[in-house]
């Protein structure tokens, strides 16, 4: 039962994303074609890394976080739908799709596994304890950061926000979860609702969906409630 419902809500999301003619790229371990997958390396140099070490994989648009726990394995959190329809470890340890890591965000469901290198890197470039320099607190020692992350490994529920792959190994290495990527964010938000042009653009695309779509209930509330709100927010 679960197995089929998991099919069919990825059959469903590939159907919406086929129709939005959307082609998604890598953004995290397993989320590629397999003509990509061939072009990524299949091998690291893990002597350079120790037990503990916080690994960081800049992506397209977010940067993603792991532990490295040591003969080639990283433990790292990430969003994935899979476990919520099925006890299988061996389908679930496989690597994530775009559709298992897009739904996982969608179900704020996620899981903190233990991959290869590899697998986790993803073919990307590999940095190593960078984020040491944005902490005023020092790391912890690298075999309890290493504990703190394998205590962890399972299921977990996901929160862009609140919980993510960097609040994990921040909590690991340093005691404390944060995530700057997540406050970044938040501080453009910000920016956007406190500039006024923002209620202009509001109603201005409001009265344009009036004027394609008519005068509904479904078009005019948004038109006065959105600028209404970004108004009072600014």
């Amino acid at each position: 039962m679960k197995n089929s419902m998991f099919e069919a809500a990825s059959l469903l999301l590939e159907k919406l994303l086929l129709l939005a003619s959307l082609r998604l790229y890598s953004v995290g371990p397993g989320a590629g074609t397999e003509e990509e997958e061939e072009k990524q390396p299949s091998y690291y140099d893990t002597t350079y890394f120790k037990r503990g070490d916080l690994l960081e994989v800049p992506r397209t648009l977010f940067v993603h976080f792991g532990i490295y726990l040591g003969d080639n394995r990283v433990a790292h959190l990430m969003p994935d739908i899979l476990p919520a329809f099925t006890d299988d470890q061996q389908q679930i340890q496989q690597v994530v799709t775009n559709k298992r890591l897009i739904l996982g965000v969608v179900a704020r469901t996620a899981r903190i596994r233990v991959d290869t290198v590899e697998d986790f890197a993803y073919g990307g470039s590999i940095l190593v304890n960078h984020m040491d320099r944005a902490f005023k607190s020092q790391a912890l020692c690298g075999e309890e950061v290493a504990r703190r992350a394998e205590k962890l490994v399972g299921a977990t529920a996901y929160s862009l926000l609140w919980n993510n792959c960097e609040h994990f190994v921040t909590y690991c290495r340093y005691g404390s979860a944060v995530s700057f990527q997540t406050d970044k964010f938040c501080e453009t938000v910000k920016m956007i609702i406190r500039d006024q042009r923002s209620v202009l653009a509001a109603a201005f695309l409001g009265i344009a969906s009036i004027i394609c779509l008519g005068l509904a209930p479904s078009t005019t509330l948004p038109t006065i409630i959105i600028p209404f709100f970004l108004w009072m927010a600014g």
